[in-house]
């Protein structure tokens, strides 16, 4: 859904010309400087009427014709003239008219920084990439390398403007969180967690932080001039460090950050009691990223390896495995196994996953430089190991957190497959969306599993607006109901089947037009429910409907990220019993990833998995037939 492009002839000239102008004392233009010169729209603000007249009609798949007519009588009242929503939709309107951004400082608080949920699993994805080129510690290394000078490169160009502006459906993106993205982390706390933010600081950190064996150290990446330290003087750093952390007998003290976010907030607070622990603790939080160097893994069947990997991504493998080679508060680390296993894990209260997405497309395209006249090496200082004072209590907050790690990575189900017969080409062949194709494809899977649709959500990002982060596409519409109702009956004729899935598709296309340009309906009502809470009104009632609470459980949480590199993204599901399900559709074949829990006796990730490829089967199969006439 994201593309990026360079500007026109036109537009570079213009930049030239302000460039030779320009004093030698004044701004630095770029590409990107035009974009930032004309500054992006203010995210809108929908009507009332128009939003209540839209949240009836997504309901229709979800409820019951009862349940219906009781909330649209409750809707009805909520924006009746002069009545509730009114008056909060006229407090939301001065609230859009003083703010950069109505919406991103609420929904950052609301979806992240107050849930209460562990990050690993719950909150932080994991990008798996496919096995690397290597399986011994020498090639974990020059990869690591390779993969930080990557990075660093990537974080030069946006420091000195040169990242080209990002476009979407021909608009300019929002680049505002590849600021926030390095040199940042989420700091728990008793009610609600906060962000720290370095990179704008007077003096930026210049360190990563690396960690082997569940110990950390800092890595200083740049030389005393500013440059940043070539590959080979990184892969020895690394090699000092692999050689100071042989000891495994380390307590694992990142499984901290792993917990429920009120018991580590309380742990957090025992930690930050000496000053050795808060010296230590600052310097992760305050690097520009983290680099996990893994331990390999037990081996696993070919088939299993996809799954395997993207369990270890996103949480480590367990308390005795690598998870204490994580501090998941951290926006940014990069996992590079022994085995050739690699990946990212990220806190997203900062960024979503397209600008994750661009940074690794980078730095992996760096790696592929061919290795150039190995540099002469200058003795440079040690990484410096991260040291902790560990009381008593301290190891008993590490000791309940190893449990409740390993019980949530028991619990996760993960199927990760690769889906062989077609790409993303296939769909637009026959004049349909590539992701509204795939989102009906997965309707009908879940159709069959269970003989009904659920409240299903898939990320619309908000870039093309000023701080716009997302809103929701809603997949499970009434389009779609009548479509997998007619696959499941067999006495349709196949003109009246593609009928329908084009109607479907149609309908989720529409849906998806009407979020990316501000005007889907849950960050909505959202704001308006936010609205009152914050003026310390009763919450309206239409909030406290059940057809409220069935819309907003998300027993499918979707998510398409488009990346050059074969890879895919996973997290776990949003509610027990419920599914996560992401893919990358490339040009021969889609990557998908399924997850749900082990808890819940009705969700099967592997099941849901073999329903969805049996319906991409079918769809291919009912396109053929109506081409063919058979």
């Amino acid at each position: 859904m994201m593309c990026r492009s360079k500007p026109s002839r036109e537009a570079l000239q213009m930049i030239l010309g302000l460039v030779r102008n320009a004093s030698p004392q004044g701004p630095r233009f770029s590409p990107r400087c035009l974009y930032s010169s004309f500054p992006l729209p203010r995210q809108p603000l929908p009507p009332l009427a128009q939003t209540l007249e839209r949240y009836l009609h997504v309901l229709k798949p979800l409820v019951s014709p009862e349940e219906l007519e009781q909330t649209r009588e409750l809707v009805q009242d909520f924006g009746s003239p002069g009545g509730v929503g009114e008056a909060l939709q006229a407090r939301l309107e001065k609230r859009a008219m003083k703010m950069e951004n109505w919406l991103t400082a609420w929904w950052q608080h609301a979806a992240y920084l107050e849930s209460r949920l562990p990050l690993a699993v719950h909150s932080n994805p994991a990008v798996v990439l496919p096995k690397q080129d290597f399986d011994d510690w020498h090639g974990q290394l020059r990869f690591a390398a390779k993969l930080i000078a990557g990075i660093l490169d990537f974080k030069s160009r946006v420091e000195s403007h040169l990242l080209l502006s990002e476009y979407m459906r021909g608009q300019p993106l929002c680049m505002d969180q590849y600021n926030k993205i390095f040199s940042s982390c989420r700091v728990p706390g008793s009610k609600h967690d906060s962000v720290l933010l370095y990179s704008r600081s007077r003096r930026p950190p210049v360190h990563i932080t690396v960690v082997r064996n569940f110990q950390f150290f800092q890595l200083d990446v740049y030389n005393s001039d500013g440059t940043p330290l070539t590959v080979d003087q990184i892969q020895q750093q690394l090699l000092q460090i692999r050689l100071h952390s042989w000891k495994t007998d380390k307590e694992p003290l990142g499984v901290l950050t792993s917990d429920h976010r009120h018991t580590w907030g309380e742990a957090y607070n025992t930690l930050m009691k000496d000053k050795l622990n808060r010296d230590s603790v600052s310097t992760i939080q305050r690097s520009i990223f983290t680099v996990c160097l893994d331990a390999p893994v037990l081996k696993v069947s070919e088939g299993k390896y996809s799954s395997r990997m993207a369990a270890q991504m996103l949480h480590g493998g367990g308390s005795y495995s690598n998870s204490g080679n994580r501090w998941f508060d951290k926006t940014l680390q990069f996992i590079v196994g022994e085995d050739g296993s690699c990946g990212v894990l990220y806190e997203q209260a900062t960024a979503e996953g397209p600008p994750i997405a661009s940074i690794l497309d980078h730095a992996l395209e760096y790696c592929k430089n061919p290795d150039t006249v190995r540099t002469p090496m200058t003795r440079l200082p040690l990484p410096r190991k991260l040291y902790f004072y560990i009381t008593p209590e301290i190891k008993r907050d590490i000791e309940n957190a190893k449990q409740n790690l390993d019980i949530l990575i028991n619990d996760l189900d993960i199927t990760c497959f690769t889906y062989t017969e077609f790409g993303k080409n296939f769909s637009k062949q026959h004049g349909l969306s590539p992701d509204s194709f795939l989102q009906m494809a997965l309707q009908l899977a879940y159709y069959r599993m269970y003989g009904y649709l659920c409240a299903t959500c898939e990320t619309a990002s908000l870039r093309m607006f000023h701080l716009g982060r997302t809103d929701t596409i809603r997949s499970s519409s009434s389009e779609a109901l009548d479509f997998v109702q007619a696959m499941e009956d067999p006495t349709r004729q196949v003109a009246e089947k593609v009928a329908l899935l084009k109607k479907a598709v149609l309908a989720h296309s529409a849906y998806t037009d009407q979020a990316l340009k501000g005007q889907a309906i849950d960050r909505h009502l959202l704001g308006l429910k936010l609205q009152a809470i914050e003026g310390g009104a009763r919450v309206p009632d239409i909030f406290m409907d059940t057809s409220y609470a069935v819309a907003t459980h998300w027993k499918i949480s979707t998510g398409q990220v488009v990346a050059r590199t074969d890879c895919v993204m996973c997290y776990g599901p949003l509610v027990p019993d419920g599914y996560a399900v992401c893919y990358n559709p490339m040009v021969e074949c889609i990557n998908f990833a399924v997850s749900a829990f082990n808890c819940c006796e009705e969700t099967n990730a592997e099941k849901l998995a073999d329903s969805l490829k049996e319906a991409l089967d079918d769809l291919q199969s009912l396109l053929h037939r109506e081409n063919t006439g058979t």
